[in-house]
């Protein structure tokens, strides 16, 4: 199995254009030494590796990643060569309308995004693909699962921190009311607040849940809710409290298991941008994508 080192200094992108395309040279390519550069490099570094690549050689640097490297390592490199935005709704796009409709991956991407990265991953999905998310959702997404993807979508929310403690109050209550303390689940109820409340609030409302009766709010969606819905509302909650943590976690399971399409995704919407998920997160994607990586390599 090929290795991963991290370079002790960083490279320019001239530097780093260069080593590539002597990875490209010869019988084969050099696929460890690929992924030693690129996936040790943030968004705007790959940006500028690309442009330096072309003016150089007068060539596309995707176009020589396609035809040089194959199957999941191919596949996961391509797609993290994108920004942040491009890579979301691309993976939310192949989500919904690839051979294979994966609603977990598009999920996750849009339940742990903030609204304001919403808005521009739409506007991606728009622009790139010439169809709006909401429509896709509405086509693919069912029952409680599509109410609540086409909310989260859509609706404004606070991105502060500031909560209204009354208002926090009144929703544990409420979410109480329409889950734990009721034959059946009042799902409207719980949609509208996960869908319309910051996460800051939602935080808070976790917190107040357990303070007033002694159960953890993410044990009672589980108990109430099953499926594609349950895994969009533990999202959301989970991304509420710590949102680098839920990545770093979520990261970590992929990089103990056996390289998958499914994992190929995982590893890729779990790394928003490292501003989003704090040193934290990035140092997992950091790991978990080099050894998802070379696990690949067989």
């Amino acid at each position: 199995m090929s290795t991963v080192t991290i370079p002790p200094v960083l490279t320019t992108p001239r530097d780093d254009a260069i080593q590539l395309y002597r990875a490209f040279k010869g019988f084969g390519c050099d696929t460890a030494a690929v992924i030693n550069i690129l996936a040790h490099r943030d968004a705007t570094q790959r940006a500028l590796i690309q442009q330096e690549y072309r003016t150089m050689y007068s060539a596309e640097l995707n176009k020589r990643l396609s035809s040089e490297l194959s199957g999941n390592v191919k596949r996961a490199v391509l797609l993290w060569m994108h920004d942040p935005v491009a890579r979301d709704a691309t993976i939310v796009r192949q989500a919904l309308s690839g051979d294979i409709i994966d609603l977990k991956a598009a999920t996750e991407v849009i339940c742990s995004r903030t609204p304001s990265q919403i808005l521009q991953f739409k506007q991606a999905y728009f622009a790139m693909f010439g169809v709006y998310l909401e429509h896709d959702i509405e086509y693919q997404a069912s029952g409680d699962h599509k109410k609540l993807l086409l909310a989260y979508a859509t609706t404004p929310r606070y991105e502060g921190l500031e909560v209204d403690r009354v208002m926090v109050e009144k929703d544990a209550k409420a979410l109480f009311k329409a889950g734990e303390k009721r034959l059946g689940t009042d799902e409207k109820t719980f949609i509208h607040i996960f869908s319309e409340r910051s996460r800051a609030h939602l935080a808070a409302v976790d917190s107040a849940y357990y303070d007033i009766y002694g159960n953890a709010l993410k044990k009672a969606v589980k108990k109430e809710t099953s499926g594609h819905f349950e895994y969009a509302l533990l999202t959301i909650l989970q991304c509420a409290h710590n949102p680098g943590k839920y990545f770093a976690k979520n990261t970590s399971i992929i990089c103990d298991g056996y390289p998958s399409c499914g994992n190929l995704r995982g590893m890729c919407w779990c790394n928003p941008t490292c501003e989003d998920v704090g040193l934290f997160g990035c140092r997992w994607f950091v790991i978990g994508l080099t050894c998802w990586l070379c696990g690949g390599m067989w």
